[in-house]
C-alpha cells in the first residue's frame, strides 16, 4: 500500500462523522437517541460522534448474539479458521489507516502506533491456528470404554475495552472469543471508540449477523448494563483495578468467568554491571515508558538502580528525558504524544505535585506544555523523579502518565524486595551483564512478564497478564482459549 500522508485532516477523513450502534448485523441509532462526541486530545478538536446504547439496546445486542450462537458455535474449525484469516488479511491491508485513526483519537505518536496495530491484528491468525490444534482429548477408562474431553464455547462474551490501546484490546478479546466459537458484545472506551468502529467496518461482512456486536456509551451506564446483563456468559475487561473489582463482583454474583487485565506499577532493575557495555541500551529501555506518554499498564514506572551507579544513571537518564521529543501525533519526528483526555492529564499533574510534597527530587519535566501547537492539547513534559522511596505514593500508585520514579538499591536481595513491594505485578525488567543473575532475579519477581536486557516483547503467543491486583487470567496465549471455553467430559462405551 502506498505511504499515506498523516495529518489531522487526512486522518479525520478516514473516519465517519457519526458511528451508529452495530447490532445483529445492522447499523442502528440508540433507542434513546443519545449521542456522544469524540475529540482529538492533541488539539481538542471534535473528530467524530457515536450513538450511545441504552439498557434496551444492550439487551437487544445480547439477544441477537444468542440467536447467532447456535449456528456460529457449530461451524467447522476449518471455516472458522478461514474467516479469521480473512479478517487478518483485510486488517493488515489497512493497518496504516487504522494506526492513523487510533493516533488521532488517543493522541499517541503515529510512528510507534502502527507497530501496535500489526501486533494487534496478529492475534487473528494466531488464535485461528491455536484453535485448530486444541484437539479434544481421549483416554481409556477401562476395556470397552473411553473418556473424552471436549472443548465448547461459553456462549456470549461481554467485552469491555480501555482507551489507551483500543485496537490491541479489541483484538485481544475478539480473536480468541471468535476462535473458540463464542459471540461477542463489545463496548469500546467512551474516549476512544473510533478505531474499534473502523476495525468493525473492515470485518463486519465476514461474520454472520449477531456474532460481533458493538455498542458505545459511558462505562457508568452502557458498561454497567453489559456487566449486569443476565444473558452474558463471560466478562472480559481491561482497565483500572478499581473498575476491575466491580467487574469481578458482577461476574461473581452470577457465577460466570471473568478475565481481568488491570493496573500495574512495573519495576525495572538496573545492576551496576550494565556499565559500560549495556548502559546505552539500559537508558533506552528506561525511557520506553514515554512512548505512550506512560499510558500503558505494563510500562516500567519504577526504575530501581544499584547505588554504585545511581547518580550517574540519573544524570544520563535526565539527558534522555530532556531530549525526548514530544509532539503532535502526526509529527513523524516526535516520539511522544499527548495524554488521552483532560481529566486524566489533571490527575497526572496532581501526582507530580504529590511527588514533590513527598520529598522526591524532580530532576526534569513536571509541567503541562502550554506553548505552540501543543498548547491546545493535553501534553505533559517527560518527568523524572529521583531520590524516591518505594513507600511514596508516586512509587506505589498507578499514575498512568510520563512519570518515572528512580529508586536506589544495594544488592540483589534488596532489588527483589523493592520490586515485589507493590500491590501490582504486571510487567517488569532486568538489565544486567550477568545472564544467570538476571534469570535468577526474573524468577523471583512476582510479575506476569519480565524482560531481560530489553529483549523484544509483545509477540502473539506470549502470555500477557498479571499477579496480585494486576488481574486474573492471561491474554495473547493459547491457554486464553481456556478462558473462552467450557471443557466437557463425555464417558462412553463401545
Amino acid at each position: 500500500m502506498a505511504k499515506l500522508d498523516f495529518s489531522f485532516e487526512n486522518a479525520k477523513k478516514l473516519m465517519d462523522g457519526y458511528y451508529p450502534l452495530y447490532i445483529d448485523g445492522k447499523w442502528m441509532d440508540g433507542s434513546d437517541k443519545e449521542v456522544m462526541d469524540v475529540y482529538c486530545p492533541a488539539n481538542q478538536e471534535k473528530i467524530s460522534s457515536v450513538a450511545c446504547a441504552s439498557e434496551k439496546d444492550v439487551d437487544t445486542a445480547v439477544k441477537a448474539a444468542w440467536r447467532a450462537f447456535p449456528a456460529w458455535s457449530k461451524i467447522s474449525l476449518t471455516e472458522r479458521y478461514n474467516i479469521l484469516q480473512q479478517m487478518y488479511a483485510r486488517l493488515t491491508a489497512r493497518a496504516t489507516e487504522l494506526g492513523m485513526v487510533e493516533s488521532l483519537e488517543t493522541g499517541k505518536n503515529m510512528a510507534g502506533n502502527v507497530g501496535e496495530i500489526y501486533f494487534a491484528i496478529d492475534q487473528f491468525p494466531y488464535f485461528a491456528s491455536a484453535m485448530r490444534v486444541a484437539e479434544d482429548g481421549i483416554s481409556s477408562a477401562a476395556d470397552g470404554s473411553k473418556t473424552m474431553a471436549v472443548r465448547e464455547p461459553v456462549g456470549v462474551v461481554g467485552a469491555i475495552c480501555p482507551w489507551n490501546a483500543p485496537i490491541i484490546m479489541c483484538a485481544w478479546k475478539l480473536a480468541p472469543a471468535l476462535a473458540a466459537g463464542n459471540c461477542v458484545v463489545m463496548k469500546p472506551s467512551s474516549f476512544t471508540p473510533a478505531g474499534t468502529m473502523e476495525l468493525l467496518k473492515l470485518v463486519a461482512d465476514l461474520l454472520p449477523p449477531g456474532v460481533f456486536n458493538v455498542i458505545n456509551g459511558k462505562g457508568s451506564k452502557t458498561g454497567q448494563f453489559l456487566m449486569d446483563h443476565p444473558g452474558i456468559s463471560k466478562l472480559s475487561f481491561t482497565g483500572s483495578t478499581e473498575i476491575g473489582v466491580q467487574v469481578g463482583l458482577a461476574a461473581a454474583k452470577r457465577l460466570i468467568p471473568a478475565t481481568l487485565e488491570l493496573g500495574g506499577k512495573s519495576a525495572g532493575i538496573y545492576f551496576a554491571d550494565i556499565v559500560p557495555d549495556l548502559l546505552d541500551e539500559a537508558l533506552g529501555y528506561a525511557a520506553v515508558m514515554l512512548f505512550m506518554s506512560g499510558q500503558g499498564c505494563a510500562l516500567q514506572t519504577r526504575c530501581i538502580v544499584q547505588e554504585s551507579i545511581y547518580d550517574m544513571f540519573v544524570d544520563r537518564l535526565a539527558e534522555v528525558f530532556r531530549n525526548y521529543k514530544v509532539g503532535m501525533p502526526w509529527d513523524t519526528s516526535a516520539r511522544m504524544g499527548s495524554i488521552a483526555y483532560e481529566a486524566h492529564m489533571n490527575s497526572v499533574l496532581d501526582y507530580i505535585d504529590i511527588g514533590k510534597k513527598e520529598g522526591a527530587r524532580l530532576v526534569c519535566g513536571g509541567s503541562r506544555i502550554t506553548s505552540g501547537e501543543m498548547g491546545k492539547g493535553f501534553f505533559i513534559e517527560p518527568t523524572l523523579f529521583a531520590d524516591v522511596d518505594n513507600g511514596m505514593r508516586i512509587a506505589q500508585e498507578e499514575i498512568f502518565g510520563p512519570v518515572l520514579c528512580v529508586i536506589k538499591f544495594k544488592d540483589e536481595e534488596d532489588a527483589i524486595r523493592i520490586a515485589n513491594d507493590s500491590v501490582y505485578g504486571l510487567g517488569g525488567g532486568v538489565m544486567s551483564g550477568d545472564l544467570a543473575k538476571a534469570l535468577r532475579v526474573a524468577g523471583a519477581m512476582r510479575t506476569g512478564t519480565v524482560t531481560i536486557n530489553n529483549a523484544a516483547t509483545h509477540l502473539a503467543g506470549a502470555p500477557f497478564g498479571g499477579f496480585k491486583q494486576s488481574g486474573l487470567g492471561r491474554e495473547s496465549y493459547r491457554t486464553t482459549l481456556d478462558h473462552f471455553s467450557e471443557i466437557k467430559t463425555i464417558n462412553f462405551k463401545y
